[in-house]
């Protein structure tokens, strides 16, 4: 089997007992991003949710083979698209998070611009 004695079904487990929330949340991302496109600005980050649609699809149907045919590369495909969906969503949310900051300090700085010149 290689270097490791591993049963791909026990490891695959959690994941193939997942695959119905992985599609589930896939199509719900794919869904998402046609709906983001469909604004104007939306439209230059609507490929992102899509993308990350398509890599959960994936990933379920990678651990669904890797689960039933106990296929060592098949799990280690579907661990890269994982890896590869949270790597996506963390560098948005830090994205997302960055520009909440700032736009709350530039709001913040705004009122009080405001309050100062009602004097």
């Amino acid at each position: 089997m290689g270097e490791f004695d591993v049963d791909i079904k026990t490891v695959s487990a959690p994941l193939y007992d997942a695959k119905f929330w992985l599609k589930l949340v896939a199509v719900m991302s794919i869904v998402y991003g046609a709906l983001v496109a469909l604004s104007i600005v939306g439209i230059i980050v609507a490929w992102l949710p899509i993308w990350m649609g398509v890599l959960l699809f994936q990933c379920a149907g990678q651990i669904e083979q890797a689960n039933t045919a106990d296929d060592a590369q098949a799990l280690h495909n579907a661990l890269a698209k994982l890896r590869t969906y949270f790597t996506i969503l963390g560098v948005m949310t830090l994205i997302g998070l960055v520009v909440g900051v700032v736009g709350f300090l530039l709001g913040g700085a705004a009122m009080f611009a405001g309050m100062g010149s009602m004097h």
